[in-house]
This record gives C-alpha cells, structure tokens and sequence, in this order.
C-alpha cells in the first residue's frame, strides 16, 4: 500500500491515482462480478496487453484494492479478486455506469 507521503493530498486526486486509468477501472469492474483468472480477464479486455495487464494487477493488489490467491493444484491456478477495499468501490464504479448511461441516452435525443 501506498504511504500518505506519495498520495496526493487531494482526496479525488488520491483515488485517482490509484485507479484512474482505464485498464485498472475496467479491472475492477469485472471483479465486482466474480473472481476471474489471468486468461480470463486478459481475453475480456480487448486490446490490453499481458504486460499491462501483469503491471495493474501487481499495482492493485500492492494498494490493497485486488487479493491474488494460488491454489495448490496442477496445473496452478491464480484468481484475482477485490478486496474488502476493492469492494468499497463499487458505488464508485455504480455511479460511473448511471452516468455513462444517462450521457448516452442525452447524444440520441
């Protein structure tokens, strides 16, 4: 997790930069569905590479927003999902899609 000194005293600044960029929103709008796993999300996210894809999930878990949990199988296998933290931004990410609606719907009238 991040230290007070290297977020930005702003409180809208410090959220967004700990997810203010589109991969990591996008992210966290499906792990608010389900756990998912490194394939899964990287195939649901058109256009994200592995290595950013690899980068924001290492980011996300070291701010406490995403768990990474391996379990003991063969093959291994590696869920991602939001935390309790994570999970407190679901108004967040709740009052984005409300407002992307309603700004769709305002270009077609």
């Amino acid at each position: 997790m991040k230290t007070k000194e290297e977020l930005p005293d702003c409180p809208v600044a410090t959220t967004v930069a700990l997810i203010g960029n589109k991969w990591k929103l996008l992210i966290i709008r499906n792990l608010l569905v389900r756990p998912w796993r490194f394939n899964e999300l990287h195939k649901s996210l058109d256009g994200i590479s592995q290595k950013v894809l690899t980068e924001s999930l290492r980011q996300m878990e070291a701010d406490g927003i995403i768990t990474r949990t391996v379990y003991p199988e063969v093959p291994p296998r590696v869920e991602y999902a939001l935390s309790e933290l994570g999970e407190s931004m679901r108004p967040i990410l709740d009052s984005m899609q409300a407002w992307g609606n309603n700004y769709k719907a305002t270009l077609n009238n």
